[in-house]
């Protein structure tokens, strides 16, 4: 496999893949970066992935904790590389790390292992495992113009409604009632790889291991939490293909998809 730009980066980067999740609703019984996807785990299929995209000397991979079978799994396909030095083959370091009991816990347990002198992180989800390169390209293109944090995403299609519950005293069939209806235009639905410099990302994490309980548990992304330091967050185009996979359905896209560019 040879990367679509395998030279050595002036401004290291890193990739942390997050694959701790348990993949409850696609029903398989395993954690989801083992789901296959065409008869592979998603896991493989999206670091094969980021190995594409070459921008990343570590890829650092967050799994469930205790999981063995998933840290094999990241051996293989290291070894699968016939990883060596980077100056030698162009090919990404990969380490592996136990993941938290939290997206944020899991993060926090890849940066900590970064390799010294890393300038900038890319978060991505091994959920998201047929992101193209493009978008890794232009998130780390525009992290090297000066942006401290960069997220891909795409126009929202639909119509989206804010909602709150109804009170007990409305005559209602229904549980929720619209509270407002915002611009569409102004929407965008996140995807994966965000990127960020690495010294903002790592004082966004450790600044909200201070937060209550409860705001932390409101924390979606990495970028949220970029916000919550004041500092801008910039948009670049995200691609209709990175989609995440979360039911069965997604699954089932993602299979075809896969098979279409086979």
């Amino acid at each position: 496999m040879t990367p679509d730009n395998a030279s050595e980066p002036t401004e290291p980067v890193a990739v942390v893949v997050v694959a701790a999740g348990a993949g409850t609703r696609l029903g398989y019984g395993v954690p989801k970066a083992l789901v296959p996807v065409c008869g592979e785990p998603m896991l493989v299929r999206a670091l094969r992935g980021v190995v594409a995209a070459g921008s990343a000397r570590q890829i650092c991979v967050a799994v469930p904790a205790d999981d063995d079978e998933l840290a094999a799994v990241c051996r293989g396909f290291a070894a699968g590389l016939g990883e060596t030095e980077l100056g030698e083959t162009g090919m990404p370091e990969i380490t592996v790390v136990a993941g938290g009991a939290t997206r944020a816990e899991s993060v926090q347990s890849a940066l900590a292992a970064l390799k010294p002198g890393t300038a900038h992180v890319l978060v991505h989800d091994a959920a998201r495992p047929l992101t193209p390169p493009e978008v890794f390209h232009r998130v780390v293109a525009a992290l090297r113009h000066g942006a401290a944090a960069v997220i891909p995403a795409v126009p929202v299609v639909d119509t989206v409604k804010s909602v709150a519950p109804t009170v007990d005293d409305e005559a209602s069939v229904a549980g929720e009632v619209v509270t407002g209806t915002p611009a569409r235009e102004t929407l965008r639905a996140v995807q994966t790889p965000q990127g960020f410099d690495a010294e903002t990302l790592l004082h966004a994490h450790r600044t909200s291991q201070a937060w209550p309980e409860e705001r932390a548990a409101g924390i979606t992304d990495d970028a949220m939490l970029v916000e919550s330091l004041g500092l801008p967050v910039y948009v670049v185009p995200g691609d209709a293909r990175s989609l995440k996979i979360t039911t069965p359905l997604d699954l089932r896209l993602a299979e075809t998809l896969t098979e279409e560019t086979s």
